[in-house]
């Protein structure tokens, strides 16, 4: 068990290439973290990372035994499966890999857990899909199109992008009648963590195309919450899911402009791998989540 439980800390110090965010998951120290990968590479007599004081990076050791730690941790999952299929009941640990603007989720996960407590859920917050398959979730929920052989989806529900700010900004600076006035504005930007790029105001003639106007960058982050606490502190305009702001909205603390300027609608999907048993656990998690996603998307309280 000693060895297992410093295998699984050296597969997630290789995901997160990191001691500190491998120590935080698991709830040591970072230098606890240290101590497990040394007694590791002490047994195995090899070296499995490199070191230095910015980055950590495997060396070719170093991915040869991660490609098998993976394999046999997807063994002992799989085995966990089969008994659980064996009981025909909901049990056992369940990956779930959600996107970074999953606060949306955490009502019906909290739902979820009180509804099947034998369930033991342990979430991923990321916007990858392309590891789905390598990092052995379950079952991941993503937004946006969908192009993976391997994975069955499902549709959960569908929301739009909408730019909003805050009645206190608006009473400084009147709202853009259209999409040219946005150059006179303070614009408030979401750069995806995964891959650093912006994300794109989808409108119908966007300023950067149309006389020479580009949106303005007031601010860049990579957090949604902080971009709406800054929305919310009356700091701009931001791009934002309609979900994230229907209780601001409704309260009249933000107000959307140029509706009908924006042109994008996105789609929730539950995905789970085609190559996998579809075990009671992740069956019952995606009837749950395709049953109430409707409903939590369309509350505004």
């Amino acid at each position: 068990m000693e060895n297992l439980s410093g295998m699984e800390v050296f597969v997630h110090v290789a995901q997160t290439r990191s001691f500190i965010a491998t120590g935080r998951a698991k709830g040591i120290s970072s230098s606890a973290v240290s101590k497990s990968i040394s007694r590791l590479e002490e047994r195995l007599g090899v070296r499995l990372f490199q070191r230095s004081t910015r980055s950590v990076r495997l060396t070719q050791e170093g991915e040869v035994f991660l490609e098998r730690c993976r394999r046999i941790f997807t063994e002992i999952q799989a085995a966990e499966d089969e008994l659980s299929s064996m009981t025909d009941l909901p049990r056992g640990r369940l990956r779930v890999g959600l996107p970074l603007a999953g606060g949306l989720m955490l009502p019906m996960l909290s739902d979820f857990i009180q509804r099947f407590p034998d369930i033991e859920l342990d979430l991923d917050f990321s916007d990858r899909l392309s590891d789905v398959i390598e990092d052995g979730m379950d079952v991941v929920i993503r937004g946006g199109e969908l192009d993976d052989s391997r994975l069955i989806s499902r549709r959960l529900g569908s929301f739009r992008l909408c730019l909003a700010g805050s009645n206190d900004y608006f009473q400084q600076q009147a709202a853009p009648a259209r999409p040219d006035e946005l150059s006179s504005h303070a614009c408030l930007h979401y750069r995806y963590p995964s891959s650093g790029k912006l994300e794109p105001w989808p409108l119908k003639h966007s300023p950067s195309l149309s006389g020479g106007h580009v949106l303005p960058s007031t601010l860049i982050c990579s957090s949604l919450e902080a971009l709406l606490f800054m929305v919310k502190e009356g700091r701009g305009i931001a791009c934002l899911p309609d979900y994230s702001i229907r209780k601001e909205i409704a309260s009249g603390e933000l107000q959307t402009v140029l509706d009908s300027y924006m042109t994008r609608t996105m789609t929730f999907h539950i995905l789970w791998p085609s190559t996998r048993q579809m075990t009671p656990k992740v069956r019952v998690f995606v009837d749950f989540m395709t049953e109430v996603f409707a409903g939590y998307m369309a509350k505004k309280h």
